[in-house]
């Protein structure tokens, strides 16, 4: 008779590793109240072949997709009975709108800093942080109730918000205070102050394995390389378009490609970030601005903000396939895609207002009237293990 051998902790790691991307069978990575399983993920050792990333990274699910991890309703243990909302950040009224996806009417307004811009997830899934850009704090605000935590914390210039793959560190773009600050992911503590020569530090994405990211600056028109480690800027260039003004930086499924998109230049560049050589200009729209990619990681949605209009780029065909025009118009500009993949959320910038769009004919689902100022709005909960930051990009 054969003698089973009892699960060691490696091996109930590594079934834990990928038990928690399906959701299934949560007993063997532990209580669905404890994401103790998730901090044991980040230890994991690679597998052989396997993409080596930044170390106390977890591991890399599908070296072809590195959103293998975000797929339709795929969501973590941590925020599984959050409830769903769109947080709506309302520039010029100083608000949060929180909007119930499944009524399309606002059902909270909280009162936050100065000048909100985005609603920002925090690596541990547990905080969204609102960052009050001029009235230099953070609002944090607790997903599991939809209302505001505590007391504001003191940032300064937080523009927007992003966290290093493995946790280790907050990233705020001090836009106008020309810096990448590094600092500690709860409780905002200064580490490390990155400055830079560029103005306007804006949006970011990781590479696939978490060593470098990508950084736009939209006031003069550069790319950053930054060397997540080291916290340091170890390329930059300026793009080949004169007046461009660069926003949103999504990665391509395979790692291979970074897309930034352009709202002067009215496309969307298209970068070799290992190479990080010059990058060719693909026309999408006027204002071209937000880069959401689809939960079946086939295609990514890009909000045309001049002219009311969402570009759809295939993925596996290399090429724009659709144009979704807003009835009425509209200025859509930044979001997000639904758990369940069947609705792409954007804020109406200049017309204070949000457009729930259906993914899969591009029809408007509804137009809701919120703050002055909509900008970047967060749909949560949403799948992932991790936040990367912005609105919500999850690996």
């Amino acid at each position: 008779m054969t003698r089973r051998t009892p699960l060691t902790r490696r091996t109930r790691l590594l079934m834990c590793a990928a038990l928690l991307t399906t959701g299934a069978a949560l007993a063997a990575c532990g209580s669905p109240a404890d994401d103790t399983s998730q901090a044991a993920l980040a230890k994991k050792p690679a597998k052989p072949g396997a993409i080596k990333g930044l170390p106390g990274m977890p591991a890399v699910l599908d070296p072809n997709d590195v959103y293998a991890a975000d797929k339709p309703n795929q969501l973590s243990p941590v925020v599984k009975n959050f409830p769903q909302r769109v947080y709506v950040p309302n520039t010029n009224s100083n608000t949060v709108s929180v909007i119930d996806p499944k009524k399309f009417e606002v059902v909270d307004t909280i009162e936050v800093g100065t000048q909100p811009q985005h609603v920002v997830p925090s690596w541990d899934l547990k905080t969204l942080w609102v960052n009050n850009n001029r009235g230099h704090t953070l609002t944090p605000v607790d997903p599991a109730t939809a209302k505001r935590r505590g007391p504001d914390v003191e940032v300064h210039d937080p523009y927007n918000l992003y966290f290093t793959p493995n946790g280790k560190h907050a990233v705020v773009m001090a836009s106008l205070d020309r810096e990448l600050v590094f600092r500690d992911p709860h409780t905002m503590k200064r580490q490390h102050t990155e400055p830079v020569s560029c103005r306007g530090v804006n949006h970011a994405d990781f590479s696939r394995d978490g060593r470098y990211f990508i950084v736009s600056c939209e006031f003069s028109a550069e790319l950053l390389k930054v060397d997540t480690e080291k916290m340091k800027v170890v390329g930059q260039q300026k793009l080949p378009f004169e007046g461009a003004m660069p926003q949103d930086v999504k990665v391509s499924p395979d790692g291979k490609t970074f897309y930034i998109a352009d709202m002067m230049a009215h496309g969307v560049w298209v970068l070799d970030g290992e190479k990080f050589t010059r990058p060719q200009l693909m026309p999408t729209g006027k204002g071209a601005h937000g880069l959401y990619v689809s939960r079946d990681s086939k295609e990514m949605y890009i909000p045309n903000r001049g002219e009311g209009s969402i570009s759809v780029f295939d993925f596996p065909k290399n090429k724009l396939t659709k144009k979704w025009w807003l009835p009425d118009g509209g200025s859509p500009d930044m979001g997000g895609v639904s758990a369940d993949g069947k609705v792409l959320w954007l804020s109406g910038r200049y017309d204070s207002e949000v457009y729930a769009i259906d993914t899969r004919t591009g029809v408007q689902l509804a137009r809701i009237p919120v703050g002055g100022g909509p900008h970047g709005l967060a749909v949560y909960p949403q799948p992932g293990r991790y936040s990367l930051g912005h609105t919500g990009v999850f690996r």
